[in-house]
């Protein structure tokens, strides 16, 4: 990876697309920085700290942080994501969408985009309205911040601030490296990787000590500390290596003869990634698995020793009911969206009008059945996978009892893909300037 990046920063027109991608990573890191006003924002953090394994801090660790600041950047990409996951399930839903992206070509992608643009502002919108509803139902703004004037500035602030984070992705896809929208996703998140490390360290400490140390002095054991940074590495190569890998079916390519030339008679295969739909299925199980426990803490938490409480302890993030019912829900939002990615009869049609088939299966329903067999195994592999990645920190969240590890899985997915695709690009970006140089 370091290599890949050293001879593009040699390529003027890759060193200045990087330079460009640097640039709006820093505006997003400045626009992190600036708080919103009419805010309290010592309050607002401490609240936030409470609702760590819930759905809030799971946006908080996707805006790096400025969700808890109430910065202008507070609602980040947030509105972008769950607008794109909308679309694309309208699309697979509705069929002249479904038409408009297969058939549509250049005009209907830049009408899809459009569309998704459109309905990102309105989920901008309604979750800016119920972030300042939220801050005001639990006194989180400043004093004197009650009107309509604080209300509308917070409101819009929020809107734009989400607005111009998704132009920023834009144009970094456009005159930038890899995916705009992935790069400043995965900047958020790493932004909070000392916070994270600190708060794992500490709970890890704390742990081993029996109790919390006095006077702020942390002793860790050295072994153990030599378990931990090993176990954190370990979690880094699995990922890597379930994000390259997949399955290769041979395909084999019938001889035809047009005219007087041979074509076809060579072999190939048809890729399947283990790691089909990618980090999705984590973001959604936990959304809809936390938020029973989310509604339930706006409410207000019961008192200890009533049976509510018990039951809220019971479904809480940290709890093995919520861990199981978490793990199940990876499992089938992970077949949900292999099916709507990879489409076997499709395949197969598209095999057989290409004179190609499967070694060993006709055309037809037996390549059918074969590719859904091929498919609902390696589905199986990669949700468990993905449920491995998100239950462990939480495991370990529960041990040293901190509840933004729970979320670990889930950003070390996105760090180690968002990091792989964009080496890709630069790698594909280089080669393509070779043929170029070779042509011209």
């Amino acid at each position: 990876m370091i290599q890949t990046i050293r001879k593009a920063w040699a390529i003027p027109e890759l060193r200045k697309k990087i330079i460009f991608t640097l640039l709006i990573l820093l505006i997003f890191r400045i626009g992190n920085a600036i708080t919103v006003p009419y805010v309290d924002v010592q309050l607002l953090e401490t609240y936030l700290d409470q609702m760590g394994g819930t759905i809030l801090g799971l946006y908080n660790v996707m805006s790096g942080g400025a969700f808890a600041q109430a910065t202008v950047f507070a609602l980040s990409i947030q509105p972008y994501i769950n607008s794109s996951i909308i679309i694309q399930l309208l699309t697979v839903a509705i069929p002249p969408l479904e038409r408009l992206a297969k058939e549509g070509g250049e005009e209907g992608r830049k009408k899809i985009q459009s569309i998704t643009r459109y309905t990102t502002v309105g989920i901008a919108i309604l979750q800016a309205v119920g972030y300042y509803f939220m801050m005001r139902n639990y006194d989180l703004l400043a004093t004197g911040a009650d009107g309509i004037w604080p209300a509308l500035v917070i409101i819009v602030t929020f809107i734009a601030g989400s607005s111009f984070v998704m132009w920023m992705g834009e144009q970094v896809t456009e005159f930038g490296i890899g995916n705009g929208i992935s790069i400043i996703l995965f900047a958020g998140i790493l932004s909070r990787v000392p916070s994270m490390v600190s708060s794992l360290y500490t709970g890890v400490v704390n742990w081993a000590n029996g109790t919390e140390a006095a006077d702020n002095v942390l002793v860790l054991n050295p072994a153990l500390l030599v378990l931990l940074i090993v176990g954190i590495l370990a979690l880094f190569v699995f990922v890597v290596f379930i994000s390259d890998a997949e399955r290769r079916i041979p395909v084999q390519y019938a001889k035809r003869q047009v005219g007087r030339k041979m074509y076809g008679g060579q072999s190939s295969h048809l890729p399947m990634k283990v790691n089909m739909s990618g980090v999705l299925p984590i973001i959604f199980a936990q959304s809809i698995a936390s938020l029973p426990v989310t509604i339930w803490t706006f409410i207000g938490i019961p008192q200890e020793g009533t049976i509510s409480r018990t039951i809220y302890d019971a479904i809480d993030t940290q709890s093995f009911i919520y861990m199981v019912v978490y793990f199940i829900m990876i499992i089938g939002f992970s077949y949900f969206y292999s099916t709507i990615q990879f489409n076997p009869v499709e395949i197969a049609n598209n095999l057989k009008k290409q004179g190609g088939f499967i070694p060993g299966f006709r055309p037809g329903k037996p390549t059918v059945d074969f590719i859904k067999k091929v498919l609902n195994k390696i589905t199986l592999f990669g949700a468990i996978y993905l449920g491995i990645v998100a239950i462990c920190p939480l495991l370990l969240g529960k041990i040293v009892g901190s509840s933004y590890l729970g979320i670990g899985g889930t950003s070390v997915i996105i760090v180690v893909g968002v990091a792989l695709e964009t080496v890709k690009a630069l790698e594909a970006q280089m080669l393509m300037r070779q043929y170029k140089g070779f042509l011209e």
